[in-house]
């Protein structure tokens, strides 16, 4: 026989409420992931422009030449802007749908600025004042 399912939460889970451990370094942590937000959000930007100046507008060589770059760049960027998510991430003890959040926040133009303002204003409200 099996006994009755529990109502409540049994388990405890990283959630939202979960304290954070090391406050120095999750503040820390959410400057970094802050610069990496704009300067992929912004790198992201001029990748749209670059990809409308390829494909829509139809470009000359000459100046697909010196924006030619900018695929790489932004691709490295992302990269870098995926290790700090997981920084913070892993320092706030978050969810999961969290992560999800901000990795898609870098490859979604203009999610990142938004993504990185409500990630700073709940991050702030769960650190204590230095």
């Amino acid at each position: 026989m099996t006994s009755p399912r529990p109502t409540g939460p049994t388990t405890p889970r990283a959630t939202a409420t979960a304290p954070v451990r090391e406050p120095a370094k999750a503040r820390a942590a959410l400057g970094r992931y802050r610069v990496m937000a704009w300067v992929t959000g912004v790198m992201l930007l001029v990748l749209v422009v670059e990809i409308v100046l390829k494909y829509v507008v139809g470009a000359p060589d000459p100046v697909m030449r010196w924006i030619g770059w900018v695929p790489f760049a932004h691709g490295w960027i992302y990269v870098v802007y995926l290790v700090t998510v997981l920084d913070l991430w892993s320092k706030m003890r978050w969810g999961f749908g969290r992560l999800v959040a901000m990795v898609l926040a870098g490859v979604v133009p203009v999610m990142s600025f938004v993504v990185e303002r409500r990630v700073h204003a709940e991050a702030e409200a769960r650190l204590p004042a230095a």
